[in-house]
């Protein structure tokens, strides 16, 4: 199903923007994968009759990112762990600093849209794109967001032995158009 001709915005009323880490490092074993949900977010797609001609806009609380669920570990996540790793995200890894993408071009892809443009991450600017997917009334894409790619050294604790992995996996899935 092909993306009709408007333009949209999206938020957390809508659906997930969620971001997966993966653990790597000696000492990985002791760590969590994490599934994190961004709850303050709002996109604004415009949706061409020429396709190239479509635009999206994102912009992210970097502070709104909340742990839903850990995987692996050698003990289950607790509400403390909680309340660490959003503590950690927010002063270590992304400085509670805005994060923004913008497109610079677009085309029709297979069921919907391939965006490219530029994600502002921690104040460094990198080129990015994806996919966006219309299917039974979701919208629904991710990519992959190497932190190095933006001048980030993955988190790391343990003297190096644990350490989250460069990639980071983006993803949303939407109901669309919004109610």
């Amino acid at each position: 199903m092909s993306l009709p001709p408007g333009t949209y915005t999206l938020g957390p009323d809508d659906g997930t923007l969620s971001v997966r880490t993966g653990r790597t490092g000696a000492a990985a074993m002791a760590g969590h994968n994490l599934l994190l949900h961004v709850t303050a977010w709002r996109a604004t797609l415009t949706v061409a009759e020429e396709m190239s001609a479509s635009t999206l806009e994102l912009t992210v609380d970097s502070t709104s990112l909340r742990v839903i669920e850990g995987s692996g570990g050698v003990q289950a996540l607790d509400d403390d762990n909680r309340a660490e790793i959003r503590q950690t995200i927010d002063d270590d890894v992304l400085k509670r600093q805005p994060i923004a993408f913008r497109s610079t071009s677009a085309r029709e892809a297979d069921g919907g849209l391939h965006v490219d443009g530029e994600l502002t991450l921690r104040g460094a600017t990198a080129p990015i794109g994806f996919d966006l997917v219309l299917t039974d009334g979701r919208l629904t894409g991710g990519c992959t967001v190497r932190q190095s790619d933006w001048k980030m050294k993955p988190y790391s604790t343990l003297f190096g032995a644990l350490k989250v992995v460069d990639e980071v996996e983006v993803a949303v899935d939407a109901a669309f158009p919004p109610a």
